[in-house]
């Protein structure tokens, strides 16, 4: 689903009716304060509410059978964020509950066919759902003493002259920056350093493809 031209001649995106319901009726979203917290045994947090993107998840999930019974969520994001979020907490918590690992192969991608479809400059709002996720997931393994099952993200300097990680291009590319010259605009990586730009170029194909298919 792609970005549309409307009559004003500015650009604008189309959503859903899908989008629209869980935007307008959000699922498993927190009001105000979590009741019971104590009654959840998972957290997750990504993003930070000075920049705008904040998520945050609470899992409640069986010891027995790591089945996520429940998923609570509040987020600070746009739209796109509320109802890729609300449809995630939807899709984990269905049929009894995916398990961690089932939750864990949850991709963006699944997200989005569900709402069917996001504008391409919104994807990264599922991705960020699915970030925070996988850190409430590592936060359950972490607090039953689990810490070999846990798989931590981390980033790869890439550019140690602008200090540009991998993570910093693949938000790039998540935000609609799909060529070289764009991912500088946001990130100055290789811009005083440009013996490094093939291994951009490089990272810049794999996310693309990861995230919006080999055809892009």
């Amino acid at each position: 689903m792609s970005d549309v031209i409307s009559r004003d001649q500015k650009q604008s995106w189309f959503y859903s009716d899908i989008v629209k319901e869980h935007f307008f009726n959000p699922q498993n979203f927190v009001m105000g304060e979590l009741e019971n917290p104590e009654s959840y045994n998972a957290t997750g947090k990504i993003g930070s509410p000075a920049c705008g993107d904040e998520l945050r998840v609470w899992l409640r999930v069986d010891p027995a059978t790591e089945r996520i019974l429940e998923f609570r969520w509040k987020t600070f994001g746009c739209g796109s964020a509320i109802a890729s979020t609300s449809m995630a907490s939807v899709m984990i918590t269905e049929n009894g509950g995916l398990t961690l690992d089932e939750a864990r192969k949850l991709r963006p991608q699944d997200i989005m066919t569900r709402l069917g479809g996001l504008p391409p400059r919104k994807f990264h709002c599922s991705v960020l759902c699915d970030k925070a996720l996988r850190d409430a997931i590592n936060d359950y393994l972490r607090r039953s003493n689990q810490p070999d099952r846990m798989i931590r993200e981390s980033a790869r300097v890439i550019d140690p002259v602008a200090k540009v990680t991998d993570r910093d291009i693949e938000e790039a590319v998540l935000e609609g920056a799909h060529t070289i010259e764009l991912v500088q605009q946001k990130t100055k990586v290789g811009i005083g350093n440009p013996s490094i730009l093939p291994a951009v170029e490089e990272l810049i194909r794999f996310y693309k493809e990861k995230y919006f298919g080999a055809t892009y």
